[in-house]
């Protein structure tokens, strides 16, 4: 017991010293000019359907989850790949404990999920887009809940006729 509990130490000690660089630290600084399309008024409609697949094949919605539509600036763009590398989904567990500049959420709009995990944003105005929302299950008040937080990416021309669909889920 004494061994595995040195060992444990020394791993400990050892992790201590390999530097870690924040999952979200980003070398742009945030822009509100370079994000102020998410203001403008548009005709885009983007719409979709936010789940998961437990691993015995239920689906999991996102009922009654914010999903946010986030401009996809240089700022947002590093944030996205340093909290998610080349996946669309990053289990709960792994959420970043720092928070963003707090311009960035200023300049994101959000919805609900209604209760069979499908959501809209209508007048869009034309762009880049991230689309992102968290989906959870387990008891509330449990030490460790699963699922995590999805997202996909969507650019809207200003030609569509019909909405742009996004399936959020993780795949």
């Amino acid at each position: 017991m004494k061994a595995v509990a040195c060992a444990l130490g020394l791993v400990a000690l050892l992790g201590a010293c390999v530097e870690r660089r924040s999952a979200t630290a980003t070398a742009s600084s945030f822009s509100a000019e370079e994000a102020a399309y998410i203001r403008k008024q548009g005709t885009g409609v983007i719409a979709g359907h936010a789940f998961r697949t437990r691993t015995k094949g239920q689906v999991v919605n996102a009922a009654g989850e914010v999903v946010r539509l986030v401009p996809a600036t240089a700022y947002a763009r590093e944030r996205f790949a340093g909290l998610y590398g080349r996946a669309k989904f990053i289990p709960q567990a792994s959420y970043p404990r720092e928070e963003p500049d707090p311009r960035y959420t200023e300049y994101t709009r959000t919805t609900k999920a209604e209760a069979n995990g499908r959501f809209a944003f209508d007048k869009v105005a034309p762009g880049s887009y991230f689309v992102t929302t968290q989906v959870i299950w387990g008891e509330e008040d449990a030490f460790s809940r699963e699922g995590g937080s999805v997202y996909d990416e969507v650019t809207l021309t200003g030609r569509e006729t019909e909405p742009v669909r996004v399936i959020l889920s993780g795949k």
